[in-house]
């Protein structure tokens, strides 16, 4: 065999094995968004979203459903440093909410439900929300993305999100002036470092962490939420989120008490 001929052979050869590499990492996501439950987000979406689709887990085993509850729970960072996060970190009850600046549900739930939420049971001490960054809409999504993380970085990212999310806002678009109009308008007191961490490579890496865990467990659309690892789909009603609180807030008691009777 000539030597372009045995150098062609490897190249072929390794390039077989990158595909077949990347193909069997894709089953292994699969594999693990399947695991996880993703079609259980349909359970519970709005009946103009979930309309023609079937799935759920109703098929799997009791042990796979605890697994994938528990596998979703697990999701919750629990970081005392965490800047896109309220709440205590011991909280009994964690909501991660995967969310894009452009959706405009993900605006009304910021408006109509949060502000709710976090009166009733963050300041009390029983939630603590997560967030997590999830562009779904191109260009301006990931920019305004990154913006909230940069914003967060000093300690403005609740200001952030609330003028982001106001009513409107949206329709002015999220380029680069924009940005920096709602970061005067959110208190930013550091508007070189603002841009600087918008424009580096730790927001970039947080976003790409988010993004891989919400496409890992199957998210497909915003705003989606976790709580305790129980999928909700969708701005829906304050009592929606109410009774899942109250519910993984009694599961929660439930699993300490014996804990506390050792």
């Amino acid at each position: 065999m000539s030597s372009s001929s045995s150098s062609s052979s490897s190249s072929s050869s390794s390039s077989s094995a990158s595909v077949r590499k990347r193909l069997l990492v894709s089953a292994g996501v699969a594999l693990a968004a399947v695991t996880l439950g993703i079609v259980s987000w349909q359970a519970t979406a709005p009946a103009d979203k979930a309309s023609g689709r079937s799935g759920g887990t109703s098929g799997a085993t009791p042990g796979a459903r605890a697994d994938a509850a528990a596998g979703l729970k697990a999701l919750a960072r629990r970081e005392s440093g965490d800047k896109l996060a309220a709440g205590r970190p011991d909280a009994p009850v964690v909501l991660i909410e995967y969310s894009d600046f452009k959706c405009g549900y993900c605006g009304k739930f910021a408006r109509d439900t949060e502000p709710e939420l976090v009166k009733k049971y963050v300041e009390d001490g029983t939630l603590r929300i997560e967030w997590r960054n999830f562009p779904i809409f191109g260009a301006d999504s990931e920019a305004a993305a990154r913006a909230a993380w940069a914003a967060g970085q000093q300690d403005r990212f609740a200001a952030f999100h609330g003028a982001a999310y106001a009513d409107g806002s949206k329709e002015k678009g999220f380029g680069r002036p924009r940005l920096l109009e709602l970061a005067r308008e959110a208190g930013v007191p550091d508007l070189e470092r603002f841009e600087k961490d918008m424009d580096g490579e730790a927001a970039a890496a947080a976003l790409r962490k988010d993004q891989e865990e919400g496409y890992r467990i199957g998210v497909t659309s915003t705003p989606s939420f976790l709580v305790n690892g129980q999928p909700i789909a969708g701005a829906q009603p304050l009592d929606a989120f109410a009774a899942a609180i109250a519910k993984a807030k009694a599961q929660a008691k439930a699993q300490a008490e014996p804990q506390a009777a050792r």
